[in-house]
């Protein structure tokens, strides 16, 4: 009977230990906003199901991101869809959005996300926080861990944060958006955005510096006004907005198209790693040179590509292959090393500053395999004027390529002012056509 007794009080002692256990990973829960421990409660469900999210326009959102562990449900079975998400929550979000779920519940980034970055930022990653497992810090600030990767991304300046348990504003994450955009994407014309933003009647409300941010996530198609007519400058964003915004952010195929207005000369572009962005011109001739770009590829074959509003000439596809593998790396443009591949000749167009261009890089027969194109791309942009020009950059570049150096110089050809900038040592010539009326 002895024995009896204490297995009885065996049972209800580890029961009474199993209950404790529940009240404390429940309590944390609560403290996390949902964050810790109901995602292990319905791993095994394939849709979880809560209390008040029926009929909720957010539910598809709610349960996809919930079911990859983004976030999660209170410990009563209730989501609190219409909670305005903390500051720290959005960005334990944001971070957790980048990375993927395994079965033994474990995270890792998503191979898509590292390929995004620079180099800097995956050297970051893979340097500082090669030991990071996305989880909370049990010691200390719970946001911690998600706080440091993000600001440590240039994703948030955290110094611009003197609460991060304080509510969400729609112009704190158009903030985060804007420069989380700017580190793992591209960011769009600025006129451009500002005139789609202008629409929104509340947008004056924002300073100068918000409407940047607002602008740009409306124009990503990851925001979106109310049906009155206003962004919601200075609403708080609620626990189920959030999650759509950043299934938004990191799912390019659930964002909001908006489309180019032709009679307003926007047009859609191709973009490195096989996007499209509306670029707006400004006016009819920089429209037409851009339909001129496409037809001066085509006199290359297959060695051209024309991303953005910049057409590259290559010298062939081994050339080609290796330029576009060194943009995929983040290792083109400013910061790219002298050695780096770079093409024959680059013909563009600047719609911002109304400007129009040619780049040469002088190596042997690249005059010869480019001309029709940098002809055909002249006669459209100077026309009757198109000989003088084609004799003046046939000269410029011929003293060039034979080593013998000039001066960088300027000169006015119809309603143009053309400033030539000569890299004698690289036997780079850059032609520069800005409109002069």
């Amino acid at each position: 009977m002895k024995g009896k007794h204490e297995n009885q009080q065996g049972l209800v002692r580890i029961a009474f230990r199993i209950f404790l256990t529940i009240c404390l990973l429940g309590g944390l829960t609560g403290l996390l906003g949902g964050t810790a421990t109901y995602a292990e409660a319905v791993q095994s469900q394939s849709k979880p199901s809560f209390t008040d999210i029926g009929g909720h326009w957010a539910r598809p959102a709610i349960v996809e991101m919930v079911r990859q562990g983004i976030l999660d449900g209170y410990p009563d079975g209730s989501f609190r869809p219409g909670e305005p998400v903390k500051v720290d929550q959005f960005v334990k979000m944001l971070i957790l959005s980048y990375s993927e779920q395994h079965p033994n519940q474990e995270r890792s980034w998503r191979s898509g996300f590292l390929d995004s970055l620079t180099e800097e930022n995956r050297t970051i990653l893979k340097q500082d926080y090669r030991y990071f497992d996305f989880k909370p810090s049990l010691t200390g600030y719970w946001a911690k861990p998600y706080l440091d990767v993000a600001s440590d991304l240039n994703f948030l300046n955290k110094s611009r944060y003197g609460d991060f348990q304080s509510d969400m504003t729609r112009e704190n994450v158009a903030e985060i958006l804007f420069y989380t955009l700017q580190e793992t994407e591209y960011l769009e014309d600025a006129e451009f955005s500002r005139s789609v933003a202008q629409a929104y009647g509340d947008l004056t409300s924002a300073n100068e510096r918000e409407q940047k941010f607002i602008a740009e996530s409306l124009i990503k198609g990851i925001m979106e006004g109310y049906p009155d007519g206003n962004f919601g400058v200075g609403r708080y964003v609620t626990r189920a907005e959030a999650l759509v915004i950043l299934n938004r952010l990191t799912d390019k195929s659930k964002r909001l198209p908006v489309q180019p207005e032709k009679e307003k000369l926007q047009r859609l572009v191709p973009t490195v790693g096989g996007g499209q962005k509306i670029v707006a011109f400004p006016d009819q001739k920089m429209w037409d040179a851009y339909n001129t770009l496409q037809q001066a590829g085509q006199l290359r074959g297959t060695n051209f590509d024309l991303l953005d509003t910049t057409l590259r000439l290559y010298k062939d596809e081994k050339e080609k292959k290796a330029v576009q593998q060194a943009a995929s790396a983040g290792t083109t443009g400013a910061g790219a090393s002298a050695s780096a591949a770079t093409e024959e000749v680059a013909i563009w167009l600047d719609p911002t500053y109304n400007t129009y261009g040619i780049t040469v890089r002088l190596r042997e027969g690249t005059l010869a395999r480019n001309k029709e194109p940098i002809e055909l791309f002249a006669n459209q942009l100077f026309t009757y004027d198109a000989i003088a020009f084609n004799r003046w950059f046939d000269a410029i570049c011929t003293e060039v390529e034979a080593g013998r150096p000039l001066a960088s110089k300027q000169a006015n050809l119809s309603d143009y002012t053309v400033n030539v900038l000569v890299d004698n040592a690289a036997k780079t010539v850059v032609f520069s056509v800005a409109a002069t009326k």
